[in-house]
């Protein structure tokens, strides 16, 4: 099988962060809200011109947080295993009618959520809608796939341990998130996905797989009525509702610190991690373009035109934000010859303090605004896209009414509004740092001796 990249949420989280403008329209888009006979409610927005239907959903909460003690990577392996056999059919069988009939059909997890989707021809959409529901509701486990899927697991997790890229990532979740489930390795441990069962994906899948959890979105050649009698044939036999989580939201943890990984690489990997606003906060629209101009515009923005542009120091250097369910970050990730991370490190710190020193330009806002106003539609143009953003939206509960209220913020924002929030968010003297290579110039470092949550 193919295995999905979490929900979209990375992709999906970077649309929500593209609107546009709707000055042709009244809406950006016409999502409906649609609720079944038996009270499932999924977003609609309804396409005819081409027969293709996309639909995807998530368990909100059911994702890797919910592993157990000593079964990391469960969520994750029930992924990869939902559509290697359902009902009657064995998972060659399973996949052979997917192929047939031209389906897409696939599960992801991460750190928060279990998600699914399916796309479909209109005229195989009945076949499609019936394979997902035996998915959901009578996975068969059997041992060869999930043997297998294990297996690919443990070796992803092996190959990993060359990619210096990943294990910077995989030590900040260990400092960042100390004490949190973020902490663990979503993907799992070596020992600890060998010590899964299939009756623990059984397990897995009854207790947080539930109505409460879930959120559906749709989009394309399908109506209204016709949505409602498909909620109810693919999600009705869901358990009502699922055991209370007892997580707790995470501050950042060992702020102002910084891990060394030595490594023999030309290149020292670097990642830096603070704290920022949830989503929801109405000043995010405002911290969307304060960071378009630090350094997630690419060209153009401020941290690549002194550092790769001016100085040459690397080839690529971006900001982002991660908004996760307990906790919401501003992160910078980039690279550069050792012998200058000490040099790197000084001006992604001067940049920062800048932007909090300093309002942006005129020039710059007016950029900002137009690239975040006018992405949006160009983003949207497929089915499973627009379905990914309606999922999306309801996965951070921004409403239905979001993309608009969002363009309309970010026309009236002021330079005097992003200087604000950057004062605000912005704290350098916070930054987490992750180093993993032979750099030279950086001092005071934390030396991480083991990959944490591997073997």
């Amino acid at each position: 099988m193919r295995l999905l990249t979490p929900i979209l949420l990375g992709m999906l989280v970077c649309l929500i962060a593209l609107p546009q403008s709707a000055t042709a329209r009244d809406k950006v888009l016409d999502i409906k809200e649609v609720k079944s006979e038996s009270g499932i409610t999924a977003w609609l927005v309804e396409d005819h011109s081409i027969p293709v239907i996309s639909l995807q959903f998530a368990f909100k909460g059911a994702g890797s947080v919910q592993d157990p003690e000593g079964k990391q990577g469960l969520a994750r392996l029930l992924s990869n295993t939902m559509d290697e056999g359902a009902g009657d059919l064995p998972s060659e069988a399973f996949q052979k009618e997917l192929r047939d009939l031209s389906i897409s059909l696939s599960f992801g997890s991460s750190r928060d959520n279990f998600s699914g989707t399916v796309k479909t021809l209109t005229q195989n959409k009945d076949r499609a809608f019936e394979l997902m529901r035996l998915a959901l509701s009578q996975p068969r486990f059997d041992e060869e796939p999930v043997a297998r899927m294990r297996a690919a697991n443990q070796s992803r997790i092996r190959s990993s341990l060359a990619d210096p890229g990943w294990i910077a990532a995989r030590i900040m979740n260990d400092v960042a998130y100390d004490g949190h489930a973020y902490a663990l390795n979503s993907g799992g441990t070596i020992s600890s996905l060998e010590a899964i069962t299939p009756d623990d994906l059984r397990h897995f899948a009854k207790t947080h797989l539930s109505k409460d959890r879930l959120r559906v979105a749709a989009s394309g050649d399908i109506t209204a009525e016709e949505l409602k009698t498909t909620l109810d044939q693919i999600f009705s036999a869901l358990p009502d509702q699922a055991p209370a989580s007892d997580i707790q939201p995470l501050p950042l943890q060992n702020k102002g610190k910084s891990y060394l990984y030595t490594l023999d690489i030309p290149q020292t990997m670097i990642e830096i991690q603070q704290g920022a606003l949830p989503r929801k906060d109405e000043r995010f629209h405002h911290a969307q373009i304060m960071n378009f101009v630090l350094g997630s515009s690419g060209f153009g923005s401020r941290l690549t035109e002194e550092i790769r542009e001016k100085r040459g120091l690397t080839y690529g250097i971006y900001s982002y934000f991660s908004n996760m369910d307990y906790f919401d970050g501003l992160a910078i990730s980039t690279s550069t010859a050792n012998k200058n991370a000490g040099q790197m490190l000084k001006l992604v710190t001067e940049q920062v303090q800048k932007m909090r020193s300093y309002p942006i330009t005129e020039e710059e806002l007016k950029n900002a605004k137009s690239y975040l106003i006018g992405s949006l539609p160009l983003s949207l143009t497929s089915t499973d896209r627009i379905a990914g953003l309606l999922l999306s939206l309801q996965m951070d509960e921004l409403g239905l009414d979001y993309l608009d209220r969002r363009e309309k913020a970010i026309q009236n924002a002021t330079t005097e509004d992003i200087f604000k929030v950057s004062q605000k968010i912005l704290a350098p003297e916070n930054f987490v740092t992750v180093l993993v290579g032979t750099p030279e110039g950086v001092d005071n470092t934390v030396k991480i001796e083991t990959i944490p949550n591997v073997e």
